[in-house]
């Protein structure tokens, strides 16, 4: 017969064509079912989200209780909605912080990796793949901690509060990008580390404890080699100060910190065995 008479097999006539998505697209969608799939992502974020609510309770109070105190020299005035979501990023970040760096060292710790890397043989797509995934939720969880930590000031700032649509919106946006970047730096480091008890620690070094150790004896010199440091940077940007740069240049700085940790990253899944 010949392949222009020659009739469709009925066992595979009505079978469905395969998907015609990339491997890109199927490794993005393999990490964000494993993402969803462990319980830790769901307890990491439960967590990310009573913290927030506590840390913005808790400064919200303050600010009320400085202006309602005996002592009117130091009261501050009305504060911005916004302004105390930025300020409870110190402290909740590293909620978010910890869903990127599980997100590798998980894999580490319980040799899944393998696995990932036999379906899928590109480390350089899994690294990839992982850091698309993470930097999507972590900025949708960002949305969502600012959305609350705004609601939660707000009640309890009453008179003493500020929220302007735009201005808390820029805010919020702003602290859901930095929490983004932030998740996937932690996720670069992990994928070096392998560790999460070190990778947290490296993390708290470099957000807040070299920093501060250098500003602290006030030297210029030793202050601006702090502002190159990602956590100093994203709270340049977050506060949109225009000293010692203007805050374009904090987010990418703190962007730069985040590319630098992938391509370490990258370095080491292909030098190391998982």
């Amino acid at each position: 017969m010949s392949a222009q008479t020659r009739t469709a097999d009925p066992r595979t006539a009505d079978r469905p064509a395969p998907p015609t998505t990339g491997p890109l697209a199927g490794a993005v969608a393999a990490e964000w079912t494993k993402l969803w799939s462990v319980r830790s992502t769901w307890w990491t974020m439960l967590a990310a989200v009573l913290l927030t609510a506590v840390t913005n309770l808790q400064l919200a109070i303050y600010a009320v209780n400085a202006n309602t105190n005996d002592d009117p020299a130091d009261d501050p005035g009305t504060v911005t909605v916004g302004s105390v979501v930025i300020d409870s990023l110190e402290l909740t970040q590293y909620a978010v912080l910890a869903l990127g760096l599980l997100a590798m060292t998980a894999e580490f710790g319980t040799g899944t990796l393998r696995t990932t890397l036999r379906c899928t043989p590109s480390r350089g797509r899994v690294l990839l793949a992982k850091a698309a995934v993470t930097g999507a939720v972590t900025y949708a969880l960002g949305l969502l901690l600012g959305g609350v930590g705004a609601l939660v000031a707000a009640v309890v700032l009453g008179e003493w509060g500020e929220a302007p649509l735009g201005g808390t919106a820029r805010d919020v946006a702003a602290s859901a990008a930095y929490l983004a970047l932030v998740g996937v730096l932690a996720l670069g480091l992990g994928a070096v580390l392998r560790s999460p008890v070190l990778t947290v620690i490296v993390l708290l070094a470099l957000l807040m404890i070299v920093p501060l150790s250098l500003q602290e004896p006030g030297i210029t010199a030793l202050t601006r080699i702090a502002d190159g440091f990602p956590g100093v940077a994203g709270a340049h940007f977050l506060a949109g100060d225009t000293d010692p740069y203007p805050p374009v240049v904090g987010l990418l700085l703190l962007a730069g910190w985040t590319a630098a940790a992938l391509v370490a990253a990258r370095a080491a899944l292909r030098h190391r065995d998982a």
